[in-house]
């Protein structure tokens, strides 16, 4: 039975270009070990052993001869556990602006598409003897939410690790062109549609289907009330290059909850009307002129991730998301909120949710080369119905260990979409709630500047509650 990708997962396959690199991931620090130094060569092993857990870890992506289908998932013969799992250096003192300079030049390389998709990055050398762990997973493997399942591998519940099953895996036969292609060919003839559709694509050239799968995404756009109204914010939606900046807030938990129990609402409202705080000062620093009408537009997407009936299992990438005005313009923190508390409410008492799965794959049984032409154009046109991305996925609320080594730290690391500066995640872990923007290295050079007025435009809330 092939393994094929889901319409949504292959598009940000198809969406990732030399300028967006499309992986989702975690910087996490931890403490050192009580019991004795950390042992990198121990905890790699340890990941090796615990990949049963997550099968799709040592699977690659194969394309369809021809494009007849979507790409499949097949096992990899050649895994190498140590591409995957690598070690670096911080040189002393081992600062936390260090750390970010690294994370930034690891956040700029693509996956290697002839492997399996993730990367995982041991970080040694921060002060106080503590280190790091960066991971890179494609987003065409995980959405926001079950990219945690790299904790499966990574992290236990207590300081002593749990018993790992010997793990005897052997890589199932690689399937040939001709069986890919055969397969897709017999997919196409259960579903007739499929057959119209890959027949009408061999009289349709690329530039042709190029335009159509444009107005189509125009079309799709504008029923989601965006296009025609959002205006480009100039410091947040800028062309962009290759280079990434990181940059970090951590803040506690307990301070969103009083302000939630304060003035009602949600965590999730209080992370918004943070980052529209933050948002507002940094717009400031930077001399942005702020009127009456001036908003930023913000894609909050929610994962609607189905489980499959009666296993418990989940189903895969299934995504939503709200486009959101984030009042920067009003000066009032307590007014932000309570904008930004109504529109989350509308929005839930309507489901009207935009369709991530609408915006980047168009039509499910689109063929795959005008799919993926579907997908780039909605990740160009991204700048055109929406100005900057934040993504907020509840996390551990235990402490979580590595080897015995406590974590302190989990911030989340999400891509940018087309002539996006900065995406902004947010992760709860323990007491704290984590904020990583991943930015653009040449467009937004202060994104350190950003990630500091967290800080500021929280303690304001705190203060009126």
């Amino acid at each position: 039975m092939v393994d094929r990708l889901s319409p949504l997962d292959a598009s940000f396959l198809f969406a990732e270009h030399r300028t967006a690199a499309m992986h989702v991931g975690a910087v996490m620090t931890f403490a050192p070990p009580q019991d004795g130094p950390f042992d990198p060569d121990a905890f790699t092993a340890l990941i090796g052993r615990r990949l049963a857990l997550v099968p799709r870890y040592r699977q690659k992506v194969r394309a369809v001869p021809g494009g007849l289908g979507l790409p499949v998932w097949v096992d990899d013969p050649d895994f190498d556990l140590a591409f995957h799992v690598r070690r670096s250096a911080l040189p002393a003192p081992g600062t936390e602006e260090e750390l970010l300079e690294l994370v930034g030049r690891l956040l700029a390389r693509q996956l290697d598409r002839s492997r399996p998709l993730w990367e995982v990055y041991l970080v040694e050398g921060l002060a106080d003897g503590r280190f790091a762990v960066v991971t890179k997973t494609h987003h065409a493997m995980v959405d926001g939410l079950a990219s945690m399942d790299i904790g499966a591998v990574l992290l236990d519940l207590t300081p002593q690790p749990r018993d790992t099953p010997d793990d005897h895996w052997e890589p199932a036969p690689e399937p040939s062109g001709l069986e890919l292609a055969a397969s897709a060919a017999a997919q196409a003839l259960r579903r007739p549609r499929d057959v119209l559709d890959v027949a009408g694509r061999a009289l349709t050239d690329v530039r042709e289907a190029a335009s159509v799968v444009g107005r189509t995404v125009e079309g799709v756009l504008a029923a989601g009330r965006s296009a025609a109204t959002v205006r480009p914010v100039q410091p947040l939606n800028a062309a962009t290059g290759q280079q990434r900046r990181y940059g970090m807030a951590r803040t506690a938990l307990a301070e969103h909850r009083a302000v939630r129990k304060a003035h009602g609402g949600t965590v999730n409202d209080v992370v918004l009307a943070v980052v529209t705080g933050a948002l507002r000062r940094w717009l400031i620093s930077r001399g942005e002129p702020l009127t009456a009408d001036t908003a930023v537009r913000a894609m909050v997407p929610v994962s609607v991730r189905a489980r499959t009936r009666g296993s418990g299992v989940r189903a895969g990438n299934s995504i939503s998301a709200y486009l959101v005005d984030l009042p920067v313009a009003e000066d009032d923190p307590l007014v932000r909120l309570g904008v930004l508390r109504d529109a989350m409410e509308v929005h839930k008492r309507s489901g009207q949710a935009v369709g991530a799965a609408t915006l980047m794959r168009l039509v499910g049984l689109a063929p795959p080369i005008v799919h993926s032409l579907g997908a780039r154009l909605a990740s160009q046109y991204s700048s055109n119905f929406y100005n900057v991305l934040v993504t907020n996925v509840p996390g551990p609320p235990r402490p979580l260990y590595a080897m015995g080594a406590r974590m302190l730290d989990m911030y989340p690391v999400v891509p940018l979409g087309g002539g996006q500066a900065v995406a902004i995640g947010i992760t709860s872990y323990t007491d704290g709630v984590h904020y990583g923007f991943t930015a653009d290295r040449d467009a937004l050079p202060d994104v350190d500047v950003l990630a500091g007025f967290v800080e500021e435009a929280l303690a304001e809330l705190v203060a009126l509650s």
